[in-house]
């Protein structure tokens, strides 16, 4: 059964930074690219960023380009979200994603960045 654990988020001022991670199992992690969601309420989710499985290619969506970074650990089975520079427009619940198994979700991991 495919399960995917959020962890990292929190409480942090404008400007500070977060590491989520997302810790998964039930299916071949290194097999499959992984992505990073977002949401806030009232809003649809969001692609924040994609990590292919090989190869290191990675997207970002524009609003977070040059301050978020996407990366993988395939013998941990765990995808991280490095934040930085945050903005309180980056306050959602994040969600990691597996490209294979899309229709799986964590319980996601709340960010809330306020002074």
């Amino acid at each position: 059964q495919v399960q995917l654990v959020e962890s990292g988020g929190g409480l942090v001022q404008p400007g500070g930074s977060l590491r989520l991670s997302c810790a998964a199992s039930g299916f071949t992690f290194s097999l499959s690219g992984m992505s990073w969601y977002r949401q806030v309420p009232g809003k649809e989710r969001e692609l924040v960023a994609f990590i292919a499985s090989v190869g290191g290619i990675t997207n970002y969506a524009d609003s977070v380009k040059g301050r978020f970074t996407i990366s993988r650990d395939n013998a941990k089975n765990t995808v991280y979200l490095q934040m930085n520079s945050l903005k309180p427009e980056d306050t959602a619940v994040y969600y990691c994603n597996s490209v294979r198994n899309r229709g799986y979700w964590g319980q996601g991991t709340q960010v809330t960045v306020s002074s």
